[in-house]
């Protein structure tokens, strides 16, 4: 057999195996099994925010579209105790809701739930509830090393330490510390020209609380105080020390609501909901100090009136930092320099009224705008070059929506 048919032969033996493996390599990757999940917490009582009614039923589940950021409905874990804020354990195994009233279990507070994620679903499971120290719980927070669930009670000037069991559960508080000083009753020097936003101003009210990314220290932001308070934290037994110096005071009247660190962990970012500014300050790790550098407004050059701010929040690659205005109804857009330094570079009308609060998603492809007032969210795609947003022209319809967190079931 002449040495030409044998290669003929041998060709045709493996043909198959051949245009196999290319089909292979061609076939582009599947998408994953398991998609990006969002749960969004919301008001859901009669004594809703601001004096209002809640509209919504719990928290809701939603699955994300990847391309087009389209939130399609779940699930709804009925919740009728206003789950206003929301958060991960740093495995993903379990969702806790700050639920924003005045009355758990016949005592003047809040509470603050557990629930367990079925990781094939999102489903949750109630675990259970225990008092979060204080009345009007507005924000919560999983420690770092994901042991203890830390909570700002708005309404009652406290925060609390609540240990979170090995099944997920939470214990009674390990620690609870009544903001102290002296109330502002001034109005913030600071605002805008013609701004009539002073609330809040009556007592303390303990707004938010986060553990820096050592988890070392701990930071809670105390709006009628006008200060941002900072602790030592134990971590073996879960209980809150006054650093020195104990707190960083802001102008009177300013509000300090939501705070940031930048992913280098040098820098922290706070919003202050009264005066509508953003201060950045210098963090130093070793001692948990803040010092402050710069200052500058959320809003638009030239603007005048009332806004109250809500929501800050930096993007994955530290380059841009976003605010929410409330009443102005826009996300603002600011660059950040060598030092931390912010430039303010464009605005967003968030298509809806009363932005509480807004995240951007794991891909960093879509911001989502909880807009209370309007019960929708709406959706923003984000130029990871510029920073700008840009409207998908998406709503999702829920009742007053204060917070949206993701889950990657990947």
């Amino acid at each position: 057999m002449g040495v030409r048919v044998r290669l003929h032969l041998a060709i045709m033996r493996f043909l198959p195996m051949l245009l196999c493996a290319a089909a292979l390599i061609a076939q582009p990757s599947r998408p994953p099994n398991r998609p990006l999940l969002a749960y969004v917490g919301t008001y859901s009582s009669p004594e809703g925010p601001e004096g209002s009614r809640g509209n919504g039923q719990g928290i809701y589940l939603f699955q994300i579209d990847p391309v087009t950021g389209d939130l399609s409905r779940r699930e709804v874990t009925a919740n009728g105790a206003n789950p206003s804020c929301l958060a991960l354990d740093p495995s993903h195994t379990h969702l806790y809701s700050a639920n924003e009233t005045a009355t758990f279990q016949g005592a003047n507070s809040g509470s603050v739930s557990a629930y367990s994620i079925d990781r094939s679903s999102g489903h949750l499971t109630l675990l259970n509830a225990v008092s979060s120290q204080g009345a009007g719980p507005a924000h919560l927070s999983v420690h770092p090393s994901g042991r203890y669930v830390l909570v700002a009670n708005y309404a009652g000037g406290t925060v609390a330490v609540l240990p979170i069991r090995p099944d997920g559960s939470l214990g009674p508080a390990t620690d609870v510390k009544t903001d102290k000083g002296e109330v502002s009753r001034t109005p913030s020097g600071t605002a805008p020209p013609g701004s009539f936003a002073f609330s809040g101003h009556d007592r303390p009210h303990a707004h938010m609380i986060q553990a820096d990314p050592s988890g070392r220290f701990v930071l809670a932001s105390d709006l009628g105080l006008d200060r941002i308070f900072i602790w030592k934290f134990d971590s073996a037994k879960g209980t809150l020390t006054a650093n020195n110096p104990a707190s960083v005071s802001l102008p009177p009247g300013d509000g300090p609501r939501h705070f940031v660190f930048h992913p280098n962990a040098h820098w922290l970012y706070s919003l202050q909901e009264e005066s509508s500014t953003l201060v950045k300050f210098d963090y130093g790790a070793a001692n948990g100090t803040l010092t402050p550098r710069q200052t500058l407004s959320s809003l638009p050059s030239g603007f005048q009136g009332t806004d109250y701010t809500s929501e800050a929040m930096v993007s994955a690659d530290g380059r841009f930092v976003y605010a929410a205005n409330r009443l102005h109804d826009s996300i603002s857009v600011f660059s950040v320099g060598s030092s931390g330094e912010l430039s303010y570079i464009a605005e967003e009308w968030t298509r809806g009224d009363y932005p509480r609060s807004f995240n951007i998603d794991p891909t960093g492809k879509f911001l989502y705008s909880c807009n209370q007032r309007s019960d929708a969210i709406a959706t923003f795609r984000v130029d990871p070059r510029t920073g700008h947003l840009s409207f998908t022209g998406r709503y999702t319809a829920v009742g007053t929506p204060s917070s949206i967190v993701f889950l990657d079931l990947r």
